[in-house]
């Protein structure tokens, strides 16, 4: 009797029909394995890339890594990894492990509520703002 691989449980959203939440996030941790990854992606030093693409954010006193952020039209500002235009990641296969991991299940709570507010809205493109 022949067994296969169980398909991969199903993801209930899609990030190409999402602006880029997860993206606008004010930090974006990054662990020094990340920084080490984007060096390597971008074939840079280590050091240059954690003074080019990081800085410093001081949480209750003690330094957190984040990535830089950009303007944005829609959020503010946003991840300066982000295509603003095309609202896509731009180092997909470079990013740090919290984007990775991210939304850690198979649910995506935004976009569970923008597919809710567009279908209601009747407009496939409606970003709710705050």
């Amino acid at each position: 009797m022949l067994r296969t691989k169980p398909a991969p449980p199903r993801n209930f959203y899609d990030c190409s029909r999402c602006p880029g939440y997860c993206c606008s996030y004010p930090r974006i941790e990054v662990k020094p394995s990340d920084v080490r990854r984007l060096a390597a992606y971008h074939g840079i030093s280590v050091e240059k890339a954690e003074r080019k693409f990081t800085r410093i954010y001081m949480d209750d006193g003690k330094p957190e890594r984040i990535l830089r952020h950009q303007k944005d039209t829609v959020y503010k500002t946003i991840c300066r990894f982000f295509d603003t235009d095309l609202r896509r990641c731009t180092i997909y296969e470079g990013r740090p492990q919290v984007c990775r991991e991210y939304p850690n299940g198979r649910h995506c709570g935004y976009y569970t509520f923008i597919k809710f507010e567009r279908k209601h809205q009747d407009d496939d493109t409606f970003i709710p703002s705050a």
